[in-house]
């Protein structure tokens, strides 16, 4: 089959399409027939050994094995299956749950051995990838693409929303709200969970498209007066920020939001490090969450939500297999809307 492997930390040079065996389904697993794969940040950063320091990164403290084909977010047909696994899945279209772990129900995204396929396994940047058969579920909506671009990024977003428990009513402000987890955060926040939503982005040529997915206001963090703006259109304070910048963005969330606010960060794509008075967040009683991934029950009631519509895909651009390296450097440029696909 061909593929896309990672042969070690470093640019996209650092990515080669291969011709290698198609793998084997052991006992438990199922093969599935790659139908499209979006891009993440997480093989980017993967790549880049942003995820550690020295020689080693990953998810894992030993590091990413090399060579390893990327990708988490897949769709794809079930075309064979293991010894111990129900020959009916054959034929069966299905989104792949991202990581395994023995981490009990509730909490298996915070589990030591959690491992992200794509990273400590072999991912969807391929024509075939095996997965446990437990891990696949049934896709949210009839389209490959369209399905395939939630798995990650909306795990993340979903996760993220239960962690601050946005209630009706509330003022979320969502940064880096045009890529792939802001554009879901857009969505969670206020269609599923009722919040009004401020959203942050760079160019505003995707206004009016961002205010579609449900914020109720859109502005830029290119303004000089973006904390003095965020206060005027919601009348004070915030109650919540949904952050994956980091650092661009951080002094300013603190400031807009509210005594007894909440923070959460799920990504530092405008820095990784920041400068913090801690007087800021006693004084103003803030809680601060990390969050990365979520539960497999969030994984399903966010396929729930989508198969009902209330979560809408955004795709930005799709591209075959071979160029992946164009598809990553495309991917890391500002002022997209959605998600980016890779298609075997």
């Amino acid at each position: 089959m061909r593929a896309v492997q990672v042969t070690g930390y470093g640019d996209v040079d650092r990515l080669k399409v291969v011709d290698i065996p198609t793998p084997e389904p052991k006992e438990h697993e199922v093969l599935v027939k790659v139908k499209a794969c979006a891009i993440n940040n997480t093989e980017i950063w993967m790549r880049e050994g942003a995820y550690g320091t020295g020689s080693k990164s990953g998810w894992r403290p030993e590091g990413v094995q090399f060579p390893r084909t990327p990708g988490s977010d897949i769709t794809g047909e079930i075309v064979q299956v293991g010894t111990q696994v129900d020959e009916g899945l054959v034929g069966k279209n299905v989104v792949l749950f991202p990581f395994t772990s023995s981490g009990k129900e509730g909490t298996e995204h915070i589990s030591e051995d959690m491992s992200f396929i794509g990273s400590e396994y072999e991912g969807g940047y391929a024509e075939y990838v095996v997965w446990p058969a437990d891990l696949c579920f049934d896709m949210p909506l009839s389209s490959y693409s369209e399905s395939a671009v939630f798995s990650v990024s909306g795990l993340t977003a979903w996760h993220m929303n239960k962690q601050i428990d946005v209630k009706p009513g509330e003022t979320v402000m969502v940064t880096g709200a045009n890529g792939g987890v802001g554009s879901l955060n857009v969505q969670i926040a206020s269609k599923v969970f009722g919040a009004e939503v401020i959203a942050l982005i760079g160019d505003l040529e995707s206004e009016e498209r961002l205010k579609e997915l449900g914020a109720s206001h859109v502005l830029s963090y290119r303004s000089e007066h973006l904390a003095e703006e965020i206060l005027e259109v919601n009348g004070g304070p915030i109650d919540s920020v949904l952050d994956v910048v980091g650092d661009a963005l951080f002094s300013t969330s603190l400031q807009v939001l509210k005594k007894g606010g909440k923070f959460c960060i799920s990504g530092s794509a405008g820095g990784q490090r920041t400068d913090l008075d801690f007087r800021t967040l006693y004084l103003k009683h803030i809680t601060m969450y990390g969050s990365v991934l979520g539960t497999r029950a969030e994984f399903k009631d966010m396929l729930h939500a989508i198969s009902e519509g209330r979560i809408m895909p955004v795709i930005d651009k799709k591209f075959p297999l071979e160029k992946a390296r164009e598809a990553q450097v495309y991917f890391k440029n500002k002022g997209k809307l959605g998600k980016v696909l890779l298609l075997p």
